[in-house]
């Protein structure tokens, strides 16, 4: 049988396994629904390509797929998305990093514990 602690820290290591399983789900979520809005974009701009805008006012959004500017509108989405996926990893691993150092104090908060 386990002693209390051993059980104690059993517990700590599933539930941090557990949060890593949600963290890299909620990651593959998020870059999914990235690629399915890019991809969504780059369709809707093949569609609309050749098609002419009306001259109404109040459509000055509807300017930036009038003639060549759809790649415009594309490439910086793209980059958007990019640097999305790039901070979420970047919070990723800033946050790894930080369990991996409180995982290094618990060791050795043990290893004190055990001494005593």
């Amino acid at each position: 049988m386990y002693d209390t602690a051993t059980h104690v820290k059993m517990v700590k290591e599933r539930v941090r396994q557990k949060q890593r399983q949600k963290e890299k789900r909620t990651i593959f979520r998020l870059s999914a629904i990235c690629v399915l809005l890019s991809v969504t974009l780059v369709g809707l701009t093949k569609t609309l390509d050749g098609w002419e805008q009306a001259g109404l006012s109040g459509l000055y959004g509807s300017m930036l797929l009038h003639e060549d500017a759809g790649g415009y509108v594309l490439v910086g989405v793209l980059a958007f998305s990019v640097a999305v996926v790039i901070t979420v990893f970047c919070i990723h691993f800033r946050e790894k990093s930080k369990r991996m150092k409180e995982k290094q104090a618990n060791k050795e908060e043990m290893k004190h514990e055990t001494r005593s």
